[in-house]
């Protein structure tokens, strides 16, 4: 055998059966808690808007904040791990985010929110780093699953909506400090149960180099990255904005509590995050196009009627005027934001599933680039929703605007494969 065939990289001499599962399950529960920290806004921001007196712009900026950062961060952390490795990159990552997040409580002024938070929005770029990781323990022919089951830390969002309503008898600064904690240990913990990836294993055993990171920004150039980026916008980055905004929501049409807001957005949350691992056994089974189809579809026809407002009718009948009125009640409003997260979720593990298969020696990379245009979907919507609301007064807007985006994610999608067929 030759020299350069002693030097091919296989998994099979590095990875066993349990080093699978633990490092699946370990960097799941990892992004969980990251993604918890991230949406914190969600409902501590409630809370804050109140006691500083914000517009729904405002309000809009300060949730989307650390998105931002999560979003930007992306790319680079994608590339970072394919060079380093996911277990260390990843524990430094939940370290700088576990202390950013606890000088929260030591602002007083809203500039000052910000800057923080943009700190804190590092824990969503956790995304990346995870994906990259889980990806190198796993042949191909699995990577739908098991990215589907990584994916499943979008729970985080769900856990932040039902958990933290519940710890605001501490205030705001209580949920904070408890959340910059458990992330602390989070991180120390992932560190010790982990190992390092398998792919850096074998560059130290051979001496060899790590990808450049020019080499990793090539497949960039290919329009399939920024078409499948613009499906993340929606999948994803809707589906964070919904988790950020939807208390807000609740609360100003519905009249609710936090606390019911919280646990309504958390039946939102949860099926936009479980059902994910679905979406990626569906994916390698009837294809990541046909999965993308149904999400599309489905999440339009939602979307229309998510985005009717309430109306009051007046018909000027034959013995006098007749008036109805037509409004979604709350229970039919909570069951088709459960259906939309359901959906969103197929898509958002069908996006990865192609990713895998058209981007495998690059996917820290392209991983990274959806991630960062779904990640900034999820910052840019809650600043249109404060902005829609406060300028055109309607509460549904913000799924009217939703509505434009899915079905131009259908429309682009089916295009390309009319292209492909010719």
């Amino acid at each position: 055998m030759s020299k350069t065939d002693n030097r091919a990289f296989n998994a099979n001499d590095y990875v066993t059966k349990l080093d699978m599962p633990r490092a699946l399950y370990s960097s799941t529960i990892a992004f969980a808690f990251c993604f918890a920290v991230w949406t914190i806004f969600s409902i501590i921001g409630v809370k804050i808007k109140y006691e500083f007196n914000l517009t729904d712009t405002q309000f809009g900026f300060l949730i989307s904040t650390p998105i931002l950062t999560g979003s930007l961060s992306r790319l680079f952390l994608g590339i970072l791990s394919e060079q380093y490795g996911g277990r260390i990159v990843l524990t430094i990552l939940m370290l700088i985010s576990s202390i950013c997040l606890w000088f929260l409580i030591y602002c007083n002024v809203y500039y000052q929110f910000i800057l923080i938070a943009l700190g804190i929005g590092l824990a969503g770029g956790s995304f990346a780093v995870g994906i990259t990781y889980v990806s190198k323990w796993y042949p191909k022919k699995d990577h739908g699953f098991s990215l589907g089951i990584f994916g499943m830390g979008n729970l985080g969002a769900a856990i932040t909506n039902f958990c933290a309503p519940f710890l605001l008898y501490l205030g705001w600064f209580g949920v904070v400090k408890i959340y910059s904690v458990i992330l602390f240990v989070a991180a120390l913990l992932f560190f010790f149960v982990t190992k390092t990836d398998p792919i850096i294993v074998h560059r130290r055993k051979f001496k060899l180099k790590m990808p450049d990171s020019v080499s990793q920004l090539k497949p960039l150039k290919h329009i399939q990255v920024w078409r499948l980026s613009f499906y993340y916008f929606f999948v994803f980055g809707a589906f964070v904005a919904l988790a950020l905004w939807l208390p807000r929501y609740y609360i100003g049409v519905y009249g609710l509590d936090i606390k019911t807001a919280g646990i309504l957005t958390t039946l939102f949350s949860l099926p936009g995050s479980v059902f994910r691992a679905l979406g990626g056994w569906l994916s390698d089974k009837i294809g990541a196009r046909i999965v993308l189809y149904y999400t599309f579809i489905f999440s339009s026809i939602i979307l229309f009627f998510l985005s009717y407002p309430s109306t009051n009718y007046i018909i000027h009948g034959v013995g006098g005027d007749i008036s109805f009125s037509l409004r979604m009640n709350l229970f039919f409003f909570v069951m088709l934001t459960i259906f939309l997260g359901f959906f969103m979720s197929l898509g958002k593990a069908a996006v990865y599933k192609h990713v895998s298969t058209y981007f495998s020696n690059e996917f820290g990379s392209v991983s990274g680039m959806i991630g960062m245009i779904g990640g900034l979907g999820g910052f840019c919507c809650p600043i249109i929703f404060g902005l829609l609301n406060d300028s055109i007064r309607i509460w549904t807007s913000c799924f009217m605007f939703l509505f434009l985006i899915s079905m131009g994610c259908l429309i682009w999608m089916h295009c390309a494969i009319l292209r492909i067929k010719k």
